[in-house]
């Protein structure tokens, strides 16, 4: 059970009189402030695809995936450059199905959009995501990966995965249920914000077709995550937007940026 808040401007989480979960999505220009100590304020964006947008400051800013229109270097860099540039303390940062140049796998396929993609270019790619200038700019670069960060006296245990369902060819994608599993058999059941390109299934997954295309195995993974308080995914642009789950102790984040479906999405956790 839970309760949608697309195109809200605040939402508070549910259940307690004191939320512990505060999303912004719509909020224009005029920023919210900081709830303070205590608290940690995610900025949360997606599907960027080589465009570069105004963000609002906070302690963590994530990106979900599709840093790139398509996958070549070039376009990376200009994402990177940006994220590089940004004054985020934290930057956490996954892959998207666009994002081919990072993905090994790609190098091999002799399909038409994998034929720009070299060995060359992947190692450079993936040297440029994990190279001295990122950690300088506290960016994080996970692919089936787990980190901890810490910011204002709280620690989080953070997962990261670039993996989504094959639509059409593209990067990390898995074709069945069991490679679906042991992709998200790795995720620590002590996750407290997890970032994937895919949605979970019938979770802001709704195509303009009315298509519910999101992850069931994914699903089932989330509501294992008995510590888990944020989910953050992008890749279904139209669905941009955010839930909180019935109890406010957990919200569902769809913060795809291109194609103008709304603005980075802002989530203020109590610690």
């Amino acid at each position: 059970m839970h309760t949608s808040i697309r195109g809200s401007d605040t939402v508070p989480s549910r259940g307690n009189d004191a939320p512990s979960i505060v999303v912004h999505d719509k909020y224009g220009n005029n920023v919210p402030p900081h709830p303070g100590q205590g608290w940690t304020r995610f900025v949360c964006v997606s599907d960027t695809h080589s465009e570069t947008f105004p963000l609002p400051a906070g302690d963590v800013l994530i990106h979900a995936g599709d840093l790139s229109a398509w996958g070549r270097v070039g376009q990376l860099n200009v994402t990177l450059d940006w994220l590089l540039s940004l004054p985020h303390p934290t930057k956490i940062v996954v892959a998207g199905n666009h994002d081919i140049c990072l993905d090994e796998s790609c190098v091999k396929s002799r399909t038409f959009l994998y034929s720009r993609v070299t060995k060359a270019d992947v190692a450079k790619a993936r040297s440029m995501m994990k190279g001295q200038a990122a950690r300088a700019a506290g960016l994080h670069y996970l692919e089936y990966e787990s980190m901890e960060l810490t910011t204002g006296g709280k620690t989080w245990k953070v997962y990261g995965s670039p993996a989504a369902p094959i639509y059409v060819p593209g990067a990390f994608q898995y074709e069945n249920r069991e490679e679906a599993e042991a992709i998200y058999r790795r995720v620590p059941r002590d996750t407290e914000i997890l970032v994937t390109h895919t949605p979970a299934y019938r979770v802001l997954d709704r195509t303009k077709r009315g298509k519910h295309v999101g992850c069931e195995t994914l699903s089932a993974t989330v509501s294992e995550l008995t510590r888990c308080r944020m989910h953050v995914f992008g890749h279904i642009h139209e669905s941009h937007g955010a839930v909180v789950h019935a109890g406010g102790e957990r919200a569902s984040v769809n913060a795809a940026m291109s194609g103008g479906y709304g603005q980075a999405v802002i989530v203020d956790v109590k610690h």
